[in-house]
């Protein structure tokens, strides 16, 4: 199943500071991530994929009004 960084966190009942100290990024980072403002660098998509233990390819990076 796909889902959006947003559902990925809600489904784990985390913050998005939370998410965001997870993965080793800001705040602000994770926000504009979520937003599709800005867009993860593999590093940190890994980092995401191992925390939130998902693959890649189930990750929608773009947000869902835009889908």
């Amino acid at each position: 199943m796909k889902l959006t960084l947003k559902a990925l966190r809600a489904n784990r009942s985390m913050s998005q500071a939370d998410a965001a100290k997870a993965v080793g990024v800001s705040e602000d980072t994770w926000r504009n991530y979520e937003k599709g403002k800005t867009y993860p660098d593999v590093l940190v998509i890994r980092k995401i994929e191992k925390v939130f233990h998902v693959k890649y390819a189930d990750i929608i990076f773009l947000p869902v009004d835009t889908i």
